[in-house]
């Protein structure tokens, strides 16, 4: 059993020494990172036990973002694109740098 809580301990650290060097808020919450050479968004993803840093998103990319009123036919299909080209990824749940792609950027 101790060993068990101090791998526990250990992940908790590492993931408050993660969310403080990079600025984030908490788990499970995605940032925008302008000042990256190659990575839009980053976010420190928690599920169960498990803590991975993922970053994720073309700098400079013009997604879709969420859907608009009136929005235009080749922004809709450009959206279906992506959801059905990351389709397994997404479903692969938040430890997937698509998963959070698909819920932020498109």
């Amino acid at each position: 059993m101790a060993m068990v809580s101090s791998k526990k301990r250990r992940n908790a650290a590492r993931g408050a020494m993660l969310m403080k060097k990079h600025g984030l808020s908490g788990y499970n919450k995605p940032k925008r990172t302008p000042s990256h050479p190659k990575k839009s968004h980053m976010v420190l993803a928690k599920e169960g036990d498990r803590i991975k840093l993922i970053r994720y998103g073309e700098q400079g990319a013009k997604t879709a973002g969420k859907p608009k009123a009136g929005e235009g036919d080749k922004m809709r299909k450009k959206r279906a694109s992506f959801k059905a080209r990351h389709g397994k990824n997404i479903a692969k749940g938040k430890m997937s740098a698509a998963y959070w792609a698909n819920r932020s950027k498109w």
